[in-house]
């Protein structure tokens, strides 16, 4: 069976979820634009957008280990 591209996109858009895709992709973006070489890194955010942050907080260049892995509560959540 085929992935439904609308559907994913549909729920994505109802769980909120399209907005910070469209945040990461700005800053990006944004770096592309400086002549940034973003090779082998990954685009974070200083104040992590599922903590209410944006690209008006700033964005750095980290390696996606340090990028990805956080300390996280019982719940799952980040600390």
């Amino acid at each position: 069976m085929p992935r439904n591209f609308k559907q994913e996109y549909k729920t994505q858009q109802e769980r909120g979820e399209h907005e910070n895709r469209m945040e990461r992709q700005r800053a990006r973006r944004k770096l592309d634009a400086k002549g940034v070489t973003r090779h082998g890194k990954d685009v974070a955010h200083v104040k992590a957008l599922s903590k209410g942050g944006s690209n008006a907080d700033g964005v750095r260049l980290e390696a996606p280990s340090k990028n990805r892995s956080f300390k996280r509560k019982s719940d799952g959540s980040m600390k």
